[in-house]
């Protein structure tokens, strides 16, 4: 008693191939500023863009000595809601701490 399942294929047809294109990347970058405290800028790579402890303080420091530092590469959502995020927790705390992207290219 089972039930049948219908056949899907039909004759003489063929499957496209979808062609998948991953998103558009963009860029993460960190600012220098004079007034956002060390300690709270590695606490915000930490917590908000998953950074290592260690590496969170190298991207400050190289902020720091440079003026900018990359903190990574994502697709636009991802970097757009890391970004709202870390300004959110500056601004509740005070800091004018500033990230910005621009488009990856290759």
């Amino acid at each position: 008693m089972g039930v049948e399942q219908p056949d899907l294929a039909v004759e003489g047809e063929t499957k496209e191939e979808v062609e998948v294109t991953e998103p558009p990347l963009y860029r993460v970058f960190l600012h220098n500023d004079d007034f956002t405290p060390r300690a709270f800028v590695v606490a915000v790579l930490v917590a908000v863009f998953h950074k290592p402890e260690a590496e969170a303080a190298a991207l400050m420091w190289q902020a720091h000595h440079h003026g900018i530092a990359l903190c990574g590469i994502y697709p636009l959502e991802l970097a757009e809601t890391r970004i709202a995020r870390a300004h959110e927790a500056a601004r509740e705390s005070g800091f004018p701490l500033r990230f910005t992207l621009e488009e990856d290219r290759p």
